[in-house]
């Protein structure tokens, strides 16, 4: 009787997370992402309604403190430069928990974006609400959104290019292909590819 009770409380569990968001669920391509407030590093509350003439969003989840996030802080910066004014702008977000890592905190999130001219909003996840809606699971983790009809429908979930150790020797930009492919009305070819990255902290 014992082992009966048992089976039916693991079978329950199994049940109840199937039905639950865990580190990797989330968005898929065609799911309308649910907008969001969270504090940028100017003190101000950042959601994308405020983004009245964009056609869509480049997503980062990202940080200070990971390698790999470091090694793509250049190119997220000209990701913004290149689609920003094309209406795509990067909306970077800091999804880690900051008492594990300190060194990704608001303050050092301000210094790193002064250092490295982050023209675009670099917001905290702070509860860390946030990234497991979009199902991110590393840092860099990517999020292309186009505006639509039924809301900022999800079109591409990934990496920024296949290289992130040399931006020189990228030889496919899955970002940059994707938002081109928006702007000029045709299907995205890659719309999925491997995050490489820290796993996000919690």
């Amino acid at each position: 009787m014992k082992t009966i009770k048992t089976l039916a409380a693991v079978l329950a569990i199994i049940c109840l997370s199937a039905f639950t968001n865990g580190p990797g669920d989330g968005y898929d391509i065609g799911d309308i992402a649910t907008d969001f407030s969270l504090e940028n590093i100017d003190g101000k509350m950042v959601s994308l309604k405020d983004f009245k003439k964009a056609k869509g969003f480049i997503v980062v989840f990202t940080c200070n403190t990971c390698p790999y996030a470091v090694a793509y802080e250049d190119r997220i910066v000209e990701l913004n430069k290149k689609y920003a004014s094309k209406g795509y702008p990067v909306i970077a977000i800091m999804p880690n928990n900051t008492e594990v890592k300190p060194g990704d905190s608001m303050e050092e999130m301000k210094k790193r974006a002064s250092a490295k001219g982050f023209d675009f909003p670099y917001l905290m996840d702070k509860g860390q609400k946030i990234y497991p809606q979009y199902g991110a699971t590393k840092t860099p983790h990517v999020y292309v959104l186009e505006k639509t009809k039924r809301g900022n429908e999800v079109k591409y979930i990934g990496a920024i290019d296949d290289n992130y150790q040399d931006a020189s020797a990228v030889k496919t930009k899955y970002v940059e292909n994707a938002v081109n492919s928006l702007l000029a009305g045709d299907a995205i070819k890659e719309t999925k590819t491997r995050a490489i990255g820290c796993s996000i902290k919690v």
